[in-house]
């Protein structure tokens, strides 16, 4: 079947991109790899952000490769039950599309999980991060965002914040965000971010921390006010919200990312072609845009690259979880 021309120049803007800078070392070697199709597993459901960004890389990766790559949705746990497929996969062609909880805390929050992410997982590539945005009913009380945190500060336990669960990005860093702010809501974790949003619209909770994206829609309709972002300074993907740091929070910069890795028994130049391809595709200009427009901001990184992250967002957020006994099933 002929290639779109579409297809073709997405993979060519991928190359191109392999080609330069730190990537301009030969392709590592691996003789009689891939010998069948590629497999990703996704730990959540289809339409779902870490899905659309397996499904963004498969096409352009499959081309690269000369084999087809397939999306596989393993839902539930969080996460959890894919990633552990991933780990415990022994094709030599299979990897995961993960979340950072996948990736750093998993074994933290649960020491009965069946795979350990630093043990058990090969670090590919970083693929996006996004802050997330500390989000309000549109009423909530305050003029600005240091006159909001006032009243916040001064309500204590009479205020709630919402999560998508015990334990995850969102539920740890308001926990780390009390620390710095000397704020006291109660949390109220709910099945998902679409129920927290709804109960920040009627007024149940008073807080919570969302992904941009979401948090923005909503309150470029008037649904919602956010007080800012997590990032250090402000968001290329939602540039007209200020970052906690400028509305007086200190210490204060967490990300929500999601990456590639593989079974750690995959052969080190395996992961390393992957690496390349996929930092390379990532950065291409259409898949950035693509990507860009599903609230990520492209990374694209080493193995080391995501090594490194993933032992800083650890010792942060693991730190968070010991220190407060948090625990999920």
């Amino acid at each position: 079947m002929p290639v779109h021309p579409l297809r073709r120049a997405t993979l060519a803007l991928a190359l191109a991109a392999l080609c330069g800078g730190a990537l301009a070392q030969a392709m590592p070697a691996t003789p009689g790899w891939p010998s069948k199709p590629l497999r990703i597993i996704v730990g959540f459901p289809g339409g779902s952000s870490p899905d659309l960004v397996a499904r963004t890389l498969a096409e352009p990766l499959a081309q690269a490769l000369g084999q087809p790559v397939v999306v596989e949705n393993k839902v539930g746990a969080g996460g959890n039950i894919a990633a552990q497929a991933v780990a415990s996969a022994t094709d030599g062609h299979t990897i995961g599309v993960m979340i950072n909880g996948n990736m750093t805390i998993a074994r933290i929050l649960n020491p009965a999980l069946g795979y350990d992410p630093l043990k058990d997982l090969a670090p590919i590539s970083l693929i996006g991060t996004a802050p997330l945005a500390l989000t309000a009913p549109a009423g909530a009380p305050g003029a600005t965002a240091a006159e909001f945190l006032a009243a916040a500060r001064a309500d204590g336990d009479r205020w709630n914040y919402g999560t998508p669960g015990v334990g995850t990005v969102a539920h740890i860093g308001m926990e780390l965000f009390k620390t710095r702010t000397g704020l006291r809501p109660v949390h109220v974790p709910y099945p998902g971010n679409p129920q927290v949003i709804n109960a920040l619209m009627a007024g149940q909770v008073q807080l919570a921390l969302l992904p941009p994206a979401m948090a923005a829609a909503q309150a470029r309709a008037g649904k919602l006010r956010v007080i800012g972002v997590t990032s250090s300074g402000r968001s290329t993907l939602v540039p007209e919200f200020p970052s906690l740091a400028e509305v007086g929070v200190k210490d204060f910069h967490l990300e929500i990312w999601n990456a590639a890795a593989a079974p750690r028994s995959m052969p080190a130049p395996v992961v390393a072609r992957l690496s390349a391809l996929l930092s390379g595709i990532a950065r291409s200009p259409e898949v950035r845009a693509r990507l860009f427009a599903q609230g990520w901001q492209v990374a694209g990184t080493s193995p080391e690259g995501l090594a490194r992250r993933i032992a800083a967002d650890t010792r942060m957020l693991g730190g968070v979880i010991r220190a407060l006994d948090i625990k999920s099933e």
